[in-house]
């Protein structure tokens, strides 16, 4: 039990020193009309964007690459097959063009046919307002940051080759290209104030985590617990909403659910920004994932607490 509890105290981030953070002022805001109309473009459609629609996630990587181009003169798809079919992921890029990178991505993609409001067009309305949120930032950062809109991250795909985040992290591993950070937007839309609203995968978290669905998690592996407590940290001081961190085995459920994992796998440092997905969100694979189940207000200050994490990291 003491080795648990020595454990559970890591992974919400009470150990190690505190580093500086810096604090945005009050007119760095997130814009919540635009984080509803991306919202509605990707999960308002009766058609839904998942691997056996391609015309569906081709009309969705030509939204989401036609909002970055508005902002970056550096965009670009990664184009790849699986069998017969062409996939992309799209790419916009900020700062330098040579050097370290951080990398911010979220998949577009959905499982089945549903609407995948929280999971994950919250996530991609998160990357595409942050896209806005950099543009005035751009001539200033030290570091290249690249914003990847992934497909093909859901079942079948999940934990195959064929999602588009291994394609991504593959290509930066081949090339030799040097990561300073990965952050991973996966569902950042569903919160509640209600008593005993979130779940955990084991029941002792509950003496150690809040009861209530109402904050957003910064989730990574143990061994890189420094990255999650600044992001954590970085929230805090940045957004109106509360901010957990958890460093945490693999072996815990949900640890590794989406595009991080695919740079862990190459020694990157990887976070996921999440809502905590299916252990509070019911509507998880659902049909009732739906843009009425989110709470836009608190979107908007995760999407203003990891803007602040990134310029920290670049600066």
């Amino acid at each position: 039990m003491k080795k648990l509890i020595s454990i559970l105290l890591i992974m919400n981030g009470i150990c190690g020193m505190a580093d500086p953070i810096p604090v945005l002022g009050d007119s760095v805001k997130a814009d919540k009309a635009r984080i509803m109309a991306h919202l509605q473009f990707l999960a308002g459609s009766a058609q839904a964007r998942y691997d056996g629609n391609v015309k569906r996630l081709d009309e969705c990587a030509a939204y989401i690459l036609n909002e970055f181009k508005k902002l970056s003169d550096h965009v670009e798809e990664q184009k790849y097959m699986v069998g017969a079919k062409e996939y992309k992921n799209v790419i916009c890029s900020f700062g330098p063009r040579d050097g370290a990178r951080i990398i911010v991505g979220a998949h577009y993609d959905v499982c089945d046919v549903q609407p995948g409001a929280d999971d994950n067009a919250s996530g991609v309305a998160g990357l595409l307002e942050i896209a806005r949120m950099l543009k005035n930032e751009s001539g200033t950062l030290k570091y290249r940051i690249d914003l990847v809109a992934y497909t093909l991250e859901e079942p079948p795909n999940f934990r195959t080759e064929n999602m588009g985040s291994a394609v991504h992290a593959k290509m930066l591993h081949d090339q030799h290209i040097q990561v300073k950070a990965m952050i991973c937007l996966e569902m950042i839309g569903y919160f509640s104030d209600q008593p005993h609203s979130q779940e955990y995968p084991a029941g002792i978290m509950k003496l150690f985590y809040p009861t209530k669905a109402n904050y957003i998690a910064v989730i990574g592996k143990v061994g890189q617990g420094k990255t999650t407590r600044k992001i954590k940290r970085n929230i805090k001081r940045n957004a109106d909403i509360r901010s957990i961190s958890l460093n945490a085995p693999a072996f815990i459920p949900g640890i590794d659910f989406s595009d991080h994992l695919n740079y862990w796998k190459y020694g990157y440092v990887a976070v996921m920004i999440t809502d905590t997905s299916f252990y509070r969100n019911a509507n998880y694979h659902e049909k009732t994932d739906t843009i009425s189940t989110l709470d836009i207000d608190k979107m908007a200050e995760v999407i203003k607490g990891v803007f602040a994490s990134i310029i920290q990291i670049v600066n």
